[in-house]
């Protein structure tokens, strides 16, 4: 039987250095306040794709007003451009609403 050749993520010793432990969920909160996590994926898979608001917008026949509203939480995101986001960036519907 072969030897295990890499060490187990648990021996990396996470959290052994002088800077806390914060849960992920506190951390989302605390650098995106209350925004919806459609709205914080879409603004990552934009961000991801290298696009700007306009550009996003005009491939999609988005507004960027609009595509602005949906990213900072001020519109929701409805299931027919949902569909369209996850068309344009390859992904699950779901994740936008």
């Amino acid at each position: 039987m072969l030897e295990p050749t890499r060490n187990h993520h648990t021996d990396n010793q996470l959290g052994s250095s002088d800077d806390p432990v914060i849960p992920a969920a506190e951390f989302f909160k605390d650098v995106f306040g209350d925004r919806p996590t459609g709205s914080i994926h879409l603004s990552g898979l934009r961000y991801r794709e290298d696009l700007t608001q306009k550009e996003l917008g005009e491939r999609l026949g988005i507004h960027q007003s609009v595509i602005s509203a949906m990213e900072t939480g001020r519109r929701p995101i409805g299931k027919k451009t949902a569909k369209k986001l996850a068309d344009f960036f390859d992904t699950d519907y779901r994740m936008f609403l």
